[in-house]
């Protein structure tokens, strides 16, 4: 029998001329954790690379002095030799547009690596400009300036990345080749670093890794056409073909085709190479977040991916699960493998307006307990993945994610997705009377822990977090059938977002104050300081929790613990590492609120009310003590030059939001229903003298613990400012600190507070000293407590 020819077929398609792959984000992600790992090797390690770039240049030295000065001018011939011959290959090919964006992305990369050497020549970077020029500390700075990173070297690298020699092994090796000698040759005679050379290639690659995602690549896909053709090679007598779009029920970059034969319809599934790495991140995210079991480890090649696919497909089918038959898998070149399924009418579940019947939802149920008969899951039974047939059949469809041979917890979960996304489409109330006709007591116990977002699939996640009643509702449902039965926890978590939030701010903060103590010795304070005073500032600081507890207790109506409520703003100097200094506090104690069982409402209207007060607080105490500070020059405060940029900076944003007719709109949008919260309850707190005057109260007492305390730290290095000098300053410094989206104001206050501190009358040294003490007091020596103070609310469920 003789196939029609290719051209008889009708074809639809709409191929993108160009796509971005996933590998060359995953690649960029890869190469700038190479360079943040040899930068902190060579911080880490100095002596050690010092030693080895040492041995090099010995080594070096035995080579005869005339063949290096050969080498120096082959390799940069070399060099450059080659994107010239890339260049005219490329037009010889007419490929103009790829030629223009790989010149652009190595200029683009050298100019990159020149403005990074200027930023590491500069003061804040000199240890790690030490680091990767291996350069002894305090010798940088020397006339025989060697740059940290080498831009025609990066701008190289970045151009043959731009261009693309995967598959091309000869010019691959005739790049590496040259990059070799390039590096030996200034290892050896100029005396290169070596970090320096790693550094730039690899920085060099992300760069062109980086342009090469954003802007995308040139399609190399197979058309509808050549899909045809490898499906008549399967006998699929193909009439037409069309390209479709999904609502993504299969995997992440698949294309969707619609399929004529001469024997009816099918779909099409194409899995391209270029997509191999989709979803890797979230896949990565997923593993080190849940347990093995519950995580649904997915193969990232384009090969193992359709042979699970279709593994599943025969599975099911064998099963006995109504669920469309898999008719080929096929490859079309190296680039594709195209999956042949057997098209079914019908409406999937997502979309039947009203639901479904109770005799519909026993064929969901008997098809998916057909499933883990054979020990089978499903993995995604979503809506748009339930199909209702026009003989009234229910069918699963796309069963690609889910295992074989699965585990009794496995098979659970499969089960608790089911509940749960039946639950958002006919009620908590029918989809558990339809669990407990098909499951006995003591599997529904099992599974009824297991109903917890994480395990879910993402897009019943999404639905869920709108109807946040629902899986309470079905889990209390469901144990009413069962009096009597304790459930005991599950953790499905091998570490909970809450530590992983834990152990990133527990990182930042030895990063931090690692930073922050490399601006002043730490010994040397604290052995100069006097112990006396720094027992008072000790004191004053930890004052300022008991005001920010009665504070919050004057603006709530209900009765607050006052131990627990203090342990929530101790708790908040831990949150203040990753947060900036007004947000993390105040989302905590909404947070705290809310566990309380006030609603939501009412906790951030009066989380906002003590807030509104502590700012006008803030605005009435500068005016008092500025006034009482005079204007004499010896008290006046100069802030840094920097303070005056941010605030024309805010004023011109804020101008520019007033003058656009959007901006407004955008503003009044956000801020009318946060006055809409926070009047009415000002106003109820004004009717009650004793809740205001403690709210009042507890905002002046912080204030004025923290003005206190850093006058205490500065009568530690036995000096005395004006207390009406102090509180401006630290009003002022706060207020910047505030401003400043940095973890807890980190950078603005320090450079605020000394530079008050020295117009005041201070000698430089003595207010750097005095300002690291007060912040070792108030920011830096709370966040172990703060740490201890979370994890027991955590315990105790009071958060």
């Amino acid at each position: 029998m003789t196939s029609p020819r290719p051209a008889e077929i009708e074809v639809e398609d709409r191929l993108e001329r160009r796509i971005r792959k996933p590998v060359d984000l995953l690649r960029c992600t890869l190469s700038c954790i190479e360079i943040v790992a040899l930068a902190l090797a060579g911080l880490a390690a100095s002596a050690t690379t010092a030693a080895v770039q040492a041995d090099i240049v010995g080594a070096t030295r035995q080579v005869p002095a005339s063949l290096l000065q050969v080498a120096r001018p082959l390799a940069l011939i070399a060099l450059f030799i080659l994107p010239a011959a890339l260049a005219v290959q490329l037009l010889a090919r007419r490929q103009f547009r790829r030629l223009a964006e790989s010149v652009a992305t190595g200029v683009l990369a050298a100019g990159v690596t020149q403005i990074v050497n200027v930023l590491l020549s500069r003061e804040p970077a000199s240890r790690l400009y030490d680091a990767i020029t291996m350069a002894r500390p305090g010798t940088s700075q020397v006339a025989s300036y060697v740059p940290a990173l080498d831009p025609a070297l990066a701008g190289l690298v970045a151009y043959a990345t731009m261009v693309g020699l995967v598959g091309r092994p000869a010019w691959r090796n005739a790049l590496w080749v040259a990059v070799g000698v390039y590096s030996v040759v200034h290892v050896g005679v100029l005396h290169t670093p070596l970090l320096t050379l790693l550094i730039t290639v690899i920085a060099g690659r992300a760069i062109g890794l980086a342009v090469r995602y954003v802007a995308g690549s040139t399609s190399e896909r197979p058309g509808a056409l050549a899909i045809a053709t490898a499906l008549r090679a399967a006998e699929l007598p193909v009439r037409a073909i069309r390209r479709i779009r999904t609502n993504g029920t299969a995997e992440s970059g698949s294309r969707h085709y619609a399929v004529t034969t001469a024997e009816g319809a099918l779909d099409i599934v194409v899995f391209d190479r270029d997509q191999q790495a989709a979803g890797l991140f979230y896949r990565i995210y997923r593993s080190v977040r849940l347990l093995g079991p519950v995580s649904r480890s997915a193969p990232v090649s384009v090969d193992r991916v359709v042979e699970r696919r279709a593994l599943l497909s025969y599975a099911a089918e064998d099963a006995g699960v109504p669920t469309p038959r898999l008719r080929a898998l096929v490859r079309v070149g190296p680039e594709a493998a195209v999956l042949a399924f057997e098209h079914h009418d019908g409406t999937t579940l997502a979309g039947r307006n009203p639901g479904c019947s109770d005799e519909e939802l026993k064929q969901i149920w008997d098809a998916v307990g057909k499933l883990h008969a054979r020990r089978v899951t499903h993995r995604g039974l979503t809506a748009d993945r339930i199909l209702f047939t026009g003989d009234g059949r229910a069918m699963l469809l796309d069963p690609g994610d889910g295992d074989v041979a699965a585990s009794d917890l496995q098979i659970r979960l499969d089960v608790a997705q089911l509940l749960a996304e039946l639950t958002l489409y006919v009620g908590p109330d029918r989809a558990a009377s339809l669990a407990r006709e098909q499951e006995s007591a003591n599997e529904l116990v099992a599974v009824v822990p297991l109903l917890q977002p994480v395990v879910l699939a993402r897009s019943t996640r999404k639905a869920l977090r709108r109807h946040r009643d629902l899986l309470p509702t079905l889990r209390t449902t469901l144990l009413a059938a069962v009096p009597g039965v304790e459930v005991a926890p599950v953790r499905l978590e091998r570490i909970r977002l809450r530590t992983l939030l834990t152990m990133v701010a527990g990182a930042a903060a030895v990063y931090l104050l690692a930073g922050e103590l490399a601006r002043a010795s730490l010994g040397s304070t604290l052995r100069e300081a006097n112990w006396q005073w720094g027992i008072v500032a000790l004191a004053l600081s930890a004052s300022t929790y008991i005001g920010a507890t009665i504070s919050l207790t004057g603006f709530v109506a209900d009765r607050l613990s006052f131990f627990r409520t203090l342990l929530v703003q101790v708790a908040g100097s831990f949150i203040t590492l990753v947060t900036p200094a007004a947000v993390g506090g105040a989302a905590l104690n909404i947070r705290y609120l809310q566990r309380r069982k006030i609603p939501a409402a009412v906790a951030a209207a009066s989380v906002g009310v003590a807030q509104v007060v502590a700012f006008v607080l803030h605005i009435v105490l500068i005016v008092i003590f500025a006034a009482i500070a005079g204007s004499s020059a010896k008290e006046h405060i100069q802030p840094p030059r920097w303070a005056w940029f941010v605030l024309a900076g805010l004023v011109v944003l804020a101008l520019a939001v007033l003058a656009v007719p959007a901006g407004r709109r955008a503003l009044r949008a956000r801020v009318s229903p946060t006055l809409g919260q926070v009047l009415p309850r000002l106003l109820d707190v004004a009717q009650q003298p004793v809740k205001l005057a403690r709210g009042i109260g507890g905002a002046l007492l912080l204030s004025l613990s923290y003005i206190l305390c850093l006058a205490a730290c500065v009568a530690a290095f036995g000096r005395s400012v004006p207390i009406a000098s102090i509180a401006v300053v630290y009003l002022t410094g706060s207020a910047i600190g505030s401003i400043l989206p940095t973890p807890g104001g980190l950078g603005g206050v320090e450079a605020a507070l000394t530079a008050g501190l020295t117009a005041a009358g201070l000698p430089g040294a003595v207010a750097v000293s005095a300002v690291l003490l007060f912040r070792l007091l108030t920011f830096w020596l709370p966040v172990p407590f703060g740490w201890a103070a979370m994890s027991y609310l955590e315990r105790e469920q009071a958060l």
